[in-house]
């Protein structure tokens, strides 16, 4: 006979540690704040849309629309709005529970949590590559340090901007509000920046062609298909917003903005600041009162606003980047890449204003890729803090802030270092790759996770909707037939 008594402490914490492992306490009940003002409480939405502009806006559209006009211009806009009904049920998580994404899905199942967690993790081990694109520009408009080759310089300033994005972190108070009021005045000057560019007359005499672009390809490529440009491609679809692991940023920003039931968990706080802020173990879930449902309606609508400013707002800055590529880059063969990924696009700026122009091109271009580090660190640290908290609770002794700062050391580290390994552009394509496998994944677990796990513990009035479950589904499915097309170009 099996004897199940403990008969060693080892056994005894084995155990232990299965019967524990990502064991989250129930939902408890709380009133939903009201919104108090709308305008105050958007913001994840535009550090989504800053983000955005750090990859596929950037590097990868301009770059497809660089080398093959045209062609796969109509897949833009589709790309794009499958982002929109997942992002909102990302938040939607969050904003009925005040539980952050990878909560929900280790109360689905904490084994699945595992899993997506370690494919995430794996994912964003080459990120350090975004600051080294952002290097490319600055290592362009200095030519600093003298002497030096265009790889040395490029990795001279990538490690300058993550020393001074870590130092901002270390001395920020509450570092969510440092993350998105940069990331406000990055959005708002690149769009100012693309929309000057967009208005002259080499730009804007192509522009009807390029709208009819957006809905039907030319019958002819205008140079043959390069088998190596199939991850591109699936990069620059999959980036038509913020794509892959990154999309799931925005239940993090959620959480620390205090939006629905957030306003309940807390906040992390930065190491200047007192007595630091916890953010609890488990969420909360709505009391089925007349008040609590008014409110909840409320914070939906702002939902969807918030992330529609996401969504749109990288629609709006996509669509003149390619526009600016196929009206700037096309015509001469200018291609982004190697160590020049930040660079043939200040053509861009050049056309309005000419050398003056490439220098504010570069300096932007700079920001806004070196910035993606800057986001990117915050988050995936934000993420190792809550699944380490939530999974295992041993770390509950460190807690989630002092977990925080050890993943924001460790991750420094790990990024300064596999930047080293390559160019920019082939490291964010590998990191693509593995986000867009944990997208079709995740995409489906939200699906179980919102529409049959969480109605059973909300109010009625707050499930999330049938439209919203037609419209995630189309996205599923959409997932599924790229990854079976990215499947067939790679070994047709």
């Amino acid at each position: 006979m099996l004897n199940w008594s403990c008969h060693s402490i080892n056994s005894c914490d084995i155990l232990s540690f299965i019967m524990n492992f990502g064991k989250l306490a129930p939902y408890r009940k709380g009133k939903i704040p009201p919104l108090k003002g709308l305008l105050t409480a958007l913001g994840p939405g535009v550090v989504w849309m800053a983000l955005a502009q750090g990859s596929g806006e950037l590097i990868w559209w301009p770059y497809i629309i660089a080398k093959y006009g045209l062609t796969f211009l109509f897949l833009l806009l589709p790309a794009c709005l499958l982002q929109y009904p997942l992002t909102y049920s990302i938040g939607f998580y969050t904003l009925a529970t005040g539980e952050s994404i990878f909560q929900g899905f280790i109360r689905l199942n904490r084994f699945f949590a595992l899993m997506l967690w370690v494919l995430m993790s794996i994912s964003f081990l080459w990120f350090g590559a975004f600051a080294l694109a952002g290097g490319t520009a600055l290592a362009e408009l200095t030519d600093l340090p003298e002497g030096w080759s265009q790889r040395g310089q490029s990795l001279f300033w990538a490690y300058f901007s993550m020393a001074a994005f870590l130092s901002a972190i270390l001395l920020s108070r509450v570092i969510y509000n440092l993350i998105e009021n940069f990331m406000k005045v990055i959005a708002v000057l690149t769009v100012i920046g693309l929309i000057w560019a967009c208005t002259t007359s080499k730009v804007l005499n192509v522009l009807p062609e390029f709208l009819l672009g957006l809905i039907s390809s030319p019958d002819v490529m205008p140079r043959a298909w390069d088998q190596n440009d199939a991850t591109k491609l699936l990069t620059a679809i999959t980036f038509a917003g913020l794509g892959g692991f990154w999309t799931l940023f925005y239940s993090y920003w959620l959480r620390d903005k205090g939006a629905g039931m957030a306003a309940h968990m807390g906040r992390i706080t930065g190491p200047i600041t007192g007595r630091p802020e916890s953010i609890l173990d488990s969420g909360f879930v709505p009391f089925n009162e007349e008040k609590d449902r008014k409110n909840f309606m409320e914070w939906r609508k702002y939902l969807l606003l918030d992330s529609g400013i996401g969504i749109f707002g990288n629609i709006f800055t996509t669509l003149m980047t390619c526009l600016l590529a196929y009206a700037l880059l096309f015509p001469e063969g200018l291609l982004p890449q190697g160590y020049e990924i930040a660079v043939v696009q200040s053509k861009f700026f050049e056309v309005s204003w000419g050398g003056i122009g490439t220098i504010i091109f570069l300096i932007v271009a700079a920001a806004f890729l070196s910035d993606t580090w800057l986001v990117t660190i915050d988050a995936v640290s934000r993420i190792q803090a809550d699944v380490l908290h939530s999974l295992f609770p041993v770390t509950k002794k460190v807690g989630i802030r002092g977990l925080y700062y050890t993943f924001l050391g460790v991750l420094t580290i790990i990024t300064s270092i596999t930047m080293l390994f390559n160019a920019p552009g082939p490291l964010i394509l590998l990191s693509a790759v593995i986000g867009f496998i944990g997208t079709v994944i995740f995409t489906g677990a939200i699906i179980i996770l919102n529409h049959f796990y969480l109605p059973r513990h909300l109010p009625e009035w707050a499930g999330p909707g049938r439209i919203v479950f037609i419209l995630l589904a189309i996205a599923f499915i959409s997932y599924l037939a790229l990854a079976g097309g990215y499947v067939y170009l790679i070994f047709r």
